[in-house]
């Protein structure tokens, strides 16, 4: 686990660059380098856009570690809810 923690801080820290938060931009090349899957399963071309619009809480264009900590979250518990109901149904078989 410490080094699943070490890896999502230093994830975001390499694409916020010197800053203390991600941009839409800096959001939308971290998900097609380290999320490549999950965009491209998305119907929608602004997935990114609505991401970023439900991460920043101040409409300020800026995402914090906070905030893409929740995005990784979500991704998880959705990323296992899909794991679990395959894994179900390969059991089945």
């Amino acid at each position: 686990m410490e080094h699943a923690m070490e890896t999502m801080m230093s994830t975001f820290h390499k694409f916020a660059r010197y800053k203390s938060y991600l941009t839409k931009e800096d959001l939308r090349v971290l998900m097609e380098k380290d999320f490549p899957g999950f965009l491209e399963n998305q119907n929608d071309p602004l997935a990114v856009d609505k991401i970023m619009m439900d991460l920043d809480e101040c409409r300020d264009g800026k995402v914090g570690f906070q905030s893409f900590f929740s995005l990784i979250t979500g991704l998880t518990i959705a990323f296992n809810d899909y794991f679990v109901v395959n894994m179900k149904q390969k059991g089945k078989k």
